[in-house]
């Protein structure tokens, strides 16, 4: 996938250019440091002319609007003709305040480009600094990633396995909402699909997917012979369509066809095709499925899924947790992602353990509201270290925010009870995405 973004330094001859030349430099050095991917001009556009003679033949995913001097609406306007596509609009702090000559006037700028973008009805960041600053290299930074996040959503392909199971509706995606909200292509498949896939593979077929599932799962030869070769049927069902297919996220219906029509938990598969990149949630989470896919694509780790089980005031914490399923990379070194049966049902094989800390962690969900809009929840915080909490996996969470707020504010507000947990803070890499589709946020 390629990701092409354009720094666009706009401005007048009539300031002071050696001022804003410096501003130049520095600001393509800090880009360059960031993102290699970047496409910026030879000198400061500082006519209409200059303006489009860059713009020619370009088609960026993302530009970067900064005025390196005052520039009236007409700029950002001929920006807005050409493309469709996020906007960052940059403001240079003036560089010297001495009672003499405004050399940039870059603020004034600012708000022309903003009128514009407004008049046009285009969501766009902002930020306000020079490029020496941290604070507009963190910025930057967020929404290079919200840029690439967005771009990579219109070629990702997700595949619903099977249906909701009863009272879980809150997963259930519709491939038109999917695709005109986040570009995203939903595939869907019945479960017994892939379970009638599984059954026509012999014991000799799923060898490797034991040998390979044994360097990941400790404990794997205490679960019962028929249960693991059923399970490596079940591995090599998905690994095959997901590879054949293009699957960069799904969602599998699990209880109680897994258990009732081929007599052994898909858990443990999902817990693996996470561990492959493959963003994967459990009882057919559609949502849940895009919401670990986009965490996944900012951090460069899987994400962990579960619900909210557990609360503790004193600590500040929340534990999530689900029946099974976790990526083995999360597991405690300690330990290490371990076999066992499910909780419920008895039968493996199912993942079990606490999830590694990580200093700082993202609770994030891609939600709905009752009139069908969507919504982000966001809250950061710190995965702490902790042991296996309950019989399956866990992650316990200390949150920047109370706890308890968060709790009674998010069941008042009706959101779903599966989140899933980013390993890395992206609060604000989230925010500017929301941003650029048109989503409203809800910061915890």
């Amino acid at each position: 996938m390629d990701f092409e973004y354009l720094y666009i330094p706009i401005g007048v001859p009539t300031f002071h250019l050696e001022s804003a030349g410096a501003e130049f430099e520095k600001s393509i050095e800090l880009l360059n440091a960031i993102d290699g991917d970047v496409k910026t001009p030879d000198e400061m556009l500082l006519s209409i002319d200059k303006l489009n003679a860059f713009l020619e033949g370009k088609n960026p995913d993302l530009v970067i609007v900064q005025n390196i001097t005052f520039a009236n609406g007409a700029y950002i306007a001929e920006v807005l003709r050409r493309f469709d596509c996020p906007v960052l609009l940059w403001t240079l702090r003036e560089p010297v305040i001495d009672g003499g000559r405004l050399r940039l006037n870059s603020l004034t700028g600012a708000f022309s480009a903003g009128n514009v973008l407004n008049s046009f009805g285009r969501a766009f960041e902002y930020i306000f600094g020079s490029p020496e600053e941290e604070n507009v290299k963190a910025k930057i930074a967020s929404v290079i990633k919200a840029a690439r996040v967005k771009k990579a959503l219109k070629s990702l392909n997700i595949l619903q396995v099977g249906h909701t199971p009863q009272g879980f509706g809150f997963g259930r995606a519709l491939d038109m909402e999917m695709l005109t909200t986040f570009g995203a292509t939903l595939n869907s498949i019945e479960a017994r699909e892939l379970i009638d896939k599984a059954k026509t593979f012999t014991d000799e077929d799923v060898m490797a997917y034991i040998a390979d599932a044994k360097e990941r799962i400790n404990g794997l030869d205490d679960i019962k012979d028929k249960n693991v070769l059923d399970f490596a049927r079940l591995y090599k069902a998905y690994d095959e369509y997901v590879k054949a297919n293009n699957i960069g996220a799904l969602s599998s219906r699990c209880w109680p066809d897994f258990f009732t029509a081929f007599g052994t938990p898909v858990c443990s598969v999902i817990s693996i095709l996470n561990d492959l990149g493959v963003a994967s949630s459990c009882e057919a989470d559609t949502y849940g499925a895009l919401t670990m896919y986009i965490s996944q694509f900012l951090t460069g780790s899987p994400a962990f899924f579960g619900d909210p089980v557990s609360m503790d005031e004193g600590e500040n914490t929340i534990t999530f947790w689900h029946c099974g399923m976790a990526a083995c990379s999360l597991a405690r070194e300690d330990k290490g992602a371990c076999a066992g049966v499910h909780c419920n049902r008895k039968i493996g094989p199912t993942l079990e353990f606490g999830c590694k800390p990580c200093e700082r962690v993202t609770v994030f969900r891609v939600g709905k509201k009752a009139d069908g809009t969507f919504r982000f929840f966001i809250s950061e915080g710190e995965a702490l270290d902790k042991p296996q909490q309950f019989f399956g996996t866990s992650i316990v969470v200390k949150t920047d925010s109370n706890a308890s707020d968060i709790i009674n504010t998010s069941v008042k507000n009706g959101w779903e009870p599966h989140f899933a947990v980013a390993m890395g803070g992206v609060a604000d890499e989230l925010e500017a995405l929301a941003n650029f589709l048109g989503i409203e946020v809800e910061k915890f």
